[in-house]
């Protein structure tokens, strides 16, 4: 279905993405400094099902619906970009953590999975990219179009979870420094807030 130099080009392709830090990025960093690594890699994997969901959506067509409808365009956008701007919110108001503890409450690795998966789904840049960037490896005389995009989304979103995943562990060191510092864990809440409504406010400016 594929040539071997089609499939390296892509993988190289994508691991050159990952390289420019994004929303996808900030988000498992900050999930890790605030839940630990288990929170950091259910994070990511969140995101790479939320990848997987535009990878079907961009085989059925979804996208292109995206891509030809401003309205459409606008309402995830605008959608994505509340829920993450919520999730800041709430995570700036949240009581901070006593000083006096050794440890910040932590966040549920299956929580942070479950609000990764809208996060990323919801971001319509996501959306364009599968369109703009998967039909320059899919070649329908090669077989099924619908296939041939499932496998390349499949290949994303294992070497997504891969980097992700690998963010995760390494963080893992400079979250438990921060911890120790009651000053952090004071302020905790307040930048991981920051993060996430900085993020919204980023989803909400882009353009078609």
């Amino acid at each position: 279905m594929f040539e071997f130099s089609t499939l390296a080009g892509f993988v190289a392709i994508v691991l050159g993405l990952f390289l420019i830090p994004g929303p996808a990025v900030l988000l498992v960093l900050s999930r890790t400094v605030e839940g630990g690594r288990q929170a950091g890699v259910a994070t990511g994997l969140g995101i790479a099902t939320g990848d997987f969901i535009h990878t079907l959506f961009a085989a059925v067509g979804l996208s292109a619906l995206l891509m030809t409808s401003a309205l459409a365009f606008n309402v995830v956008k605008f959608v994505g970009a509340a829920y993450l701007i919520y999730l800041g919110v709430r995570a700036f108001l949240e009581k901070p953590t006593d000083p006096s503890l050794p440890k910040t409450q932590a966040v549920a690795p299956l929580r942070a999975f479950v609000q990764a998966i809208p996060a990323e789904v919801l971001n319509p840049k996501t959306a364009l990219f599968f369109l703009a960037f998967m039909p320059q490896f899919v070649h329908p005389e090669r077989g099924s179009a619908f296939l041939q995009f499932m496998v390349l989304g499949l290949i994303f979103v294992a070497l997504s979870s891969v980097y992700t995943t690998l963010l995760a562990l390494a963080i893992k060191p400079l979250g438990r420094l921060l911890k120790r510092f009651s000053r952090f864990s004071r302020w905790q809440g307040k930048v991981i807030g920051v993060i996430f409504v900085s993020l919204g406010l980023k989803v909400a400016a882009q353009q078609r």
